[in-house]
């Protein structure tokens, strides 16, 4: 290492460290709001200590049964859209590549949604998202290698996958007796209403496991940052662990979007910002990836809950409210860097 880059690989580990230290008192500050409130409000001290299992009965009741497994969930889920958006864009080099561009998330969908309509348990409702997941990821290779190798038609061809899967959920919908349709509805919109333990510890544990593994992976993604030449120099199976990467992405998202739904804008968002604020990839900054998914989704979730006039608003309608114009600039910016290389 140049005697001049280790300075500043000492001055981002501890940006990233500092950040991190923040990104934890906001997320401790969203946890306690989040447990507090409801039609029951709470005194914060009161439900911090019933998140514990301290306090009286009837607080405990309410904060661990019913208002933990939600809170949970959107950090669970926050978490893993983070990290497997990160894992997409750093693995194609391109700022549009996430689950819920790509198709990912659609796919995640139509597997939760078909199970529903199959009556299966809400158990069974990981893995259906997780098949759905890896259909999308198998009809991307697809079609993107018929339509060539640039990672700018794989994004347009992931474009198309969300949007076939999409319609297929929608049609699906309209097709379920009245009853099943509304739960259906309220969950492909991307919501954490009515989460249950049986729920969080299924998909939760799972995304638990792909974080892990995505943190152990993150030597292999730094020697493709090299270059296939360069990391094939070094002994990396280049395809191997573009594969291993990929999957990991994709289970990740797929498990996410069992909690919550085809939640928008996180997985494109976070990684950018966190790029923004602590610079160049590192396991650091992977982890802060993480830790600002939660942060945003929690987030996101109380301001659908309390901070908006519709109440009973899913928490996809407001993280998409953001994505959609940070997706419109992306893709603006994305078509002028290629007129520009194309000069």
């Amino acid at each position: 290492m140049p005697p001049a880059a280790a300075p500043g690989r000492r001055a981002g580990r501890g940006r990233t460290l500092l950040l991190a230290l923040a990104g934890l008192v906001v997320l401790c500050a969203l946890v306690t709001v989040s447990v507090a409130n409801g039609e029951m409000p709470l005194p914060p001290v009161e439900a911090a200590k019933g998140l514990f299992g301290a306090g009286d009965a009837g607080t405990v009741l309410i904060v661990q049964e019913f208002r933990a497994p939600r809170m949970t969930a959107a950090i669970v889920a926050g978490a893993g859209l983070a990290v497997g958006g990160a894992l997409l864009q750093r693995l194609f080099r391109n700022p549009l590549a996430s689950p819920d561009v790509m198709g990912v998330t659609g796919g995640a969908s139509f597997g939760a949604v078909a199970m529903l309509a199959a009556g299966a348990s809400q158990a069974m409702i990981p893995l259906a998202a997780l098949g759905g997941g890896l259909l999308a990821a198998v009809l991307l290779g697809v079609f993107g290698w018929r339509s060539g190798t640039s990672v700018t038609r794989l994004v347009l061809v992931g474009l198309a996958v969300q949007a076939g899967l999409t319609a297929a959920v929608s049609f699906m919908i309209v097709s379920f007796p009245t009853e099943l349709a509304g739960s259906a509805l309220q969950w492909t919109t991307g919501s954490l209403y009515g989460r249950t333990w049986t729920e969080v510890w299924s998909a939760g544990g799972a995304v638990a496991v792909g974080l892990a593994l995505a943190f152990a992976l993150h030597r292999r993604l730094a020697v493709l940052d090299l270059g296939d030449d360069s990391a094939g120099t070094l002994g990396l199976n280049t395809h191997t662990a573009r594969l291993q990467v990929l999957v990991i992405a994709i289970v990740l998202a797929s498990l996410a979007a069992a909690l919550t739904g085809p939640v928008a804008f996180v997985a494109l968002a976070v990684p950018h910002m966190v790029r923004f604020l602590a610079g160049p990839p590192t396991a650091g900054t992977l982890a802060l990836s993480a830790l600002a998914g939660a942060v945003l989704l929690l987030a996101s979730d109380l301001v659908a809950q309390y901070l908006l006039p519709v109440s009973g608003l899913p928490v996809g309608v407001v993280t998409a409210t953001l994505g959609a114009p940070w997706l419109l600039v992306l893709m603006i910016r994305q078509s002028s860097s290629v007129n520009r290389s194309a000069r």
